[in-house]
């Protein structure tokens, strides 16, 4: 699926402050390498549905295998072992003897006490692995998780790796054990240790979406093998608030535009968002923030949402939404299906302006029939004029006033919204009274 960095930042994919971001809320990676795959499963969103059901099924698989996972391998184990290849150590002896393991202990003791220190530590990765491969080496599971449990097997098979696996959590090695390990696993186990590591990274990553679909009880969605754009979801919501109202929403070739109004934090931008987020999270292979969700495989996303100015190149607020909404319709005329979500259009012209131009764009948007629209406005006025479009929706957010305060219930109407109530929002954040204490 194609998403590019401006909707990556509109949906909150990644973000600087990790706390607003589906990655950060996503991560229950317990290592470093677990964390980066992670991070590369979610800038790879799948573009064939045979991908996306195999993913399904292995976070399934660890789910339900979830009490049985390794508790040996952790971020300081990794660490640990890559350190050991790293530093550079003096050179441990070829035959390890009760005679030059004290003589490697007494005249390199720092090197000593990282490899003893170190072995322990692969044993502890050994035994995670034999674990996994315990659990995981059977028919039942996907045949993408399976192959690297195979190759972790295979890569564990010489004989000493296993009487390494055999060494107790707390035993304290001999000299002569340190250095029989020790010169094994660096000079002749280097690239098979890092492989493992590697594996382990991926596995880690699904790991981490497994645990984040568990804890907040997410629906695996249904893709529906279609050449049209398709999409239909009961209950959706908002992964990153903490409290959200869940909508349902479809819309399919023959009402594949979504015209939405609504006053000033009514809750259009985060039913576009979370829209967006649950395409793309099923894209992932992931559950989804819904009771239950259907959809076609889409070839991108495209959102217009946070649109800035450029003050070194000098470019306007409203000539880079017209830049963006150019290159939206150069991206999506090509008959592949997408997802275009668009915030406002035009907010920085005046009024009339923007009227004008919005409703140019939405006229010419419609004529795209295997893309599917999203767009909310404060321009409910053009509303009226779009109705004799059989293939626009039109839905809003109710907001009421009650002893001059707002009442958003967020829920999603049909209909069009006429709600001005900038003037209000004002008066209620004491704005009007500041102004009239000015003398």
């Amino acid at each position: 699926m194609n998403i590019d960095k401006v909707t990556f930042n509109d949906l909150s994919i990644f973000s600087h402050e990790e706390e607003f971001s589906l990655f950060h809320k996503f991560n229950f990676t317990q290592t470093t390498d677990g964390k980066a795959w992670l991070a590369k499963f979610f800038s790879e969103p799948f573009t064939d549905i045979a991908r996306i059901k195999e993913t399904q099924q292995i976070i399934k698989t660890i789910i339900e295998k979830e009490s049985q996972w390794p508790t040996q391998i952790t971020n300081g184990t990794i660490m640990v072992i890559e350190k050991f290849y790293d530093y550079g150590m003096d050179p441990l002896p070829d035959h390890a003897n009760t005679v030059n393991a004290i003589s490697y202990k007494l005249l390199h003791a720092p090197d000593y006490s990282l490899t003893r220190y170190s072995v322990t530590h692969f044993a502890d990765l050994i035994k995670g692995f034999m674990t996994l491969v315990e659990v995981f080496d059977n028919s039942d599971t996907p045949k993408m998780l399976r192959t690297f449990i195979t190759r972790a097997k295979d890569l564990m098979k010489p004989g000493i790796i296993g009487k390494l696996a055999q060494i107790e959590k707390d035993a304290k090695l001999s000299p002569v054990q340190t250095i029989y390990y020790g010169h094994y696993l660096r000079n002749s186990y280097k690239s098979a240790a890092n492989e493992l590591i590697n594996i382990f990274g991926r596995i880690d990553a699904w790991y981490s979406m497994a645990m984040a679909v568990k804890k907040f009880n997410l629906t695996f969605p249904t893709f529906i093998e279609s050449q049209q754009a398709y999409l239909d979801a009961k209950d959706l919501y908002h992964p990153l608030l903490p409290t959200s109202v869940s909508y349902n929403v479809k819309l399919d070739t023959s009402n594949n535009f979504l015209f939405l109004t609504g006053a000033n934090m009514a809750g259009k931008s985060t039913f576009i968002k979370a829209v967006g987020s649950a395409v793309y999270l099923a894209h992932l292979g992931m559950g989804v923030p819904a009771n239950n969700f259907q959809l076609s495989l889409f070839d991108g996303i495209l959102s217009n949402i946070n649109v800035s100015d450029n003050i070194v190149k000098g470019e306007s607020y409203f000539f880079n939404e017209v830049q963006r909404i150019k290159r939206t319709i150069e991206t999506i005329n090509n008959g592949k299906k997408w997802l275009v979500l668009i915030d406002e259009l035009f907010k920085g012209t005046n009024v009339q302006d923007a009227m004008k131009c919005s409703t140019t764009v939405i006229k010419g948007l419609i004529r795209i029939p295997n893309s599917l629209f999203i767009l909310s406005t404060h321009l409910y006025e053009i509303g009226e004029e779009l109705k004799v479009f059989p293939n626009i929706i039109f839905r809003y957010f109710e907001t009421a006033v009650s002893q001059d305060q707002l009442v958003f219930n967020y829920q999603l109407k049909e209909g069009i919204s006429n709600d001005r109530l900038g003037y209000l929002i004002l008066k209620r954040e004491k704005v009007i009274d500041l102004l009239e204490s000015i003398r």
